[in-house]
């Protein structure tokens, strides 16, 4: 690798590099393609050639880049200082800037660290260990204690945090307490290597043992089977806890019963309370009933419940009909918690139940007016029928034209264009930051007339008071979508709220678990619906084309209504996450739909079922078609019939 090398000698090594037998590159756009691909061989000489090639390119930038910052330890700081320079107010500035501070963090070059820091516009986790780095030698004692904020995080500590980190461990702040509930975290959160790295802050009286960490990490149940572990030892008695956790993750069941009375009767009231949090949260999460019994066991020993617990409690009291329960948890929740609008809502609704109507009416206003699936939900409950904000503002011709003209912007679209989505992406969101409604507005249109449509829709969402909502729910390849949607008797709207969730009118998107084309079609899915239609001419290769796509899809997307009741939130959520998982997050009764998928156990299907039925609202009323509330839409999901049904 030519890591240590300068850009010069880069160059003059080019033309002495091994030339490959395919044909070379010859437009810029094939030039710049050819060298991302160098980077990811870590061929720089080639980099370097093609970099000769794309002077004046507008992606030339890109690729000096790519050369720099692998050489950032090498590099003179009037080299570096002179791409910052250049690209300056740049995503790319940024990038190496980012990469500079770790660099000079790790020298300790603080002069020129506090003297960068300051212009680093984004946060990075490292760098901000650098930046506490730097205050602590400065004898800021203040540093040390905002290192708790990355102690407390559920993910490796930083390099750069470590040493003070020991420091506080060293000067007594950070005791054995403070190393196991770090441990804790990291356990629940499955790091299990960074769990053992914390582990060695112990002394040697609580030491793990490596083999038993990773032997419970890999078969918790063989571990809690085993009767003769000396409870007495405090590391054992967390590695039971960690197993019972483990188990509980696949099992609650299973694992209660393990958590037996002779078991419990080992652990202090403290390690019960946790134990009991744990289960509780397990079993909430599998929509378990016994979830609330568990709950109460964990608020006898006065145990201080996470963020997900407190949120899996309120579902799990949304699933039993327990609202005296839902508002009793929405008020344990911190107030930034609290504020989200789910449980703003679910709060509402308990004191509505609860007789408390007019209370219920205040807290529903608070999100009534915004633009989302809990704020149509309360709306309703406020009688408020749904209306389209007109289009608020219309940028002008010049406000569109100032858009495409600012380099940013360019490159986002030219990367578009070549198929770097990521990139792409990466620069339009650094380009829209800090704009006013006007601004997002006009790149929106910027972006629809260039056929990024999740760009349009995403900058487009973004407004605080001036609205297009032809722009949040815009709908290209209707004339496909429609067609087939109309072919399969399927709701129009629902088709397009479906689609704006899968692929945001990417047609030629590709996931990275292989889904492919406007409806994220998997292949063998595909392949599956197009025998059954008895599609001629089908092959993998034409998946992404619009008019396939959407045949293909809207046929499948059928079959699954169709298996599941013509119910529409079962049938996105299976759409999402697979028809038996569908059938089984139902419950013994019959079961609100908003409830059913508030208590969906899996966050991406939970939100993505949530968004679909609202995006579904929103179009029904943008294409004039009847009207019909959200909550007749979510309506009652039926009961499971049978054992038999649950393991489909």
């Amino acid at each position: 690798m030519l890591r240590g090398l300068s850009l010069a000698l880069m160059l003059a090594l080019a033309p002495f590099a091994p030339q490959a037998h395919a044909a070379a590159p010859q437009t810029q756009e094939e030039i710049f393609l050819a060298a991302r691909a160098a980077v990811r061989e870590g061929d720089y000489a080639k980099l370097a050639r093609y970099h000769a090639q794309l002077q004046g390119y507008l992606l030339e930038p890109y690729v000096e880049s790519w050369l720099l910052r692998p050489r950032l330890e090498d590099a003179s700081v009037e080299e570096v200082r002179a791409f910052l320079s250049q690209q300056s107010g740049s995503l790319l500035a940024e990038q190496v800037r980012r990469d500079w501070l770790k660099v000079l963090g790790k020298r300790q070059r603080w002069d020129l660290f506090r003297s960068e820091y300051p212009l680093l516009v984004g946060g990075d986790n490292e760098v901000s260990c650098y930046a506490l780095q730097a205050r602590w030698q400065q004898k800021d004692a203040s540093a040390l204690a905002e290192v708790r904020t990355h102690w407390y995080a559920p993910r490796e500590l930083p390099d750069a945090c470590v040493p003070l980190a020991e420091a506080l461990i060293a000067g007594g702040e950070f005791t054995n307490r403070q190393v196991w509930e770090r441990i804790r975290l990291l356990l629940e959160a499955g790091v299990i290597s960074a769990a053992w790295r914390t582990a060695e802050y112990l002394p040697p009286r609580e030491a793990l043992d490596r083999g038993q960490l990773f032997a419970v990490a890999a078969g918790a149940q063989r571990y809690l089977d085993d009767r003769n572990k000396d409870l007495s030892r405090r590391q054992v008695r967390e590695l039971t806890m960690f197993a019972l956790h483990r188990l509980a993750r696949s099992d609650p069941l299973a694992a209660a019963a393990r958590w037996d009375a002779k078991l419990r009767a080992k652990l202090s009231p403290q390690e019960q309370g946790y134990v009991w949090g744990r289960l509780a949260l397990h079993a909430a999460r599998r929509n378990q009933p016994q979830a609330l019994e568990w709950y109460g066991h964990a608020d006898a020993a006065q145990t201080q419940l996470s963020e997900e617990q407190l949120a899996w409690r309120l579902r799990a009291a949304l699933r039993q009909g327990e609202w005296a329960e839902v508002l009793v948890s929405a008020h344990r929740m911190s107030p930034p918690q609290a504020d989200d609008p789910a449980w703003v809502y679910w709060r509402a609704r308990a004191m509505q139940a609860l007789g408390n109507a007019a209370g219920a009416r205040v807290v529903f206003e608070r999100i009534a007016g915004e633009h989302h699936f809990y704020a149509r939900l309360a709306a309703e409950e406020l009688g408020l029928a749904l209306s389209i904000p007109p289009k608020a503002y219309a940028p002008t011709a010049e406000e569109v034209a100032a858009i495409a003209r600012a380099p940013g912007f360019q490159r986002a679209l030219a990367l578009y264009q070549l198929g770097q989505r990521a990139d792409a992406t990466r620069e339009w969101i650094w380009s829209i930051r800090g704009m006013d409604d006007k601004q997002l507005l006009a790149a929106a249109e910027f972006a629809l007339r260039n056929e990024m449509f999740d760009r349009a829709i995403n900058t487009a969402s973004k407004t605080r008071e001036l609205h297009d909502f032809s722009l949040r729910y815009v709908a290209p390849y209707r004339e496909a979508l429609g067609e087939n949607a109309r072919a399969q008797q399927l709701e129009e709207a629902w088709v397009l709220g479906l689609v704006r969730q899968e692929s945001r009118f990417i047609s030629a998107i590709r996931s990275s678990a292989g889904a492919a084309g406007l409806m994220q079609l998997m292949p063998a899915t595909a392949k599956w619906v197009a025998r059954r239609m008895g599609m001629q001419d089908y092959s993998w290769s034409r998946v992404t084309d619009t008019g396939v796509n959407a045949a293909l899809g809207t046929y499948y997307l059928r079959h699954v209504l169709d298996d599941l009741d013509g119910n529409p939130v079962l049938a996105a959520a299976a759409y999402n996450a697979g028809p038996g998982r569908a059938r089984r997050w139902r419950d013994a009764r019959p079961l609100e739909g908003a409830i059913y998928a508030e208590t969906i156990p899996f966050d991406e299907t939970r939100g993505y079922v949530k968004k679909v039925m609202s995006n579904t609202v929103y179009y029904a009323a943008m294409l004039g078609g009847p009207a019909q509330s959200l909550k007749a839409r979510l309506g009652v999901i039926a009961p499971r019939e049978t054992k038999q049904d649950q393991s489909k």
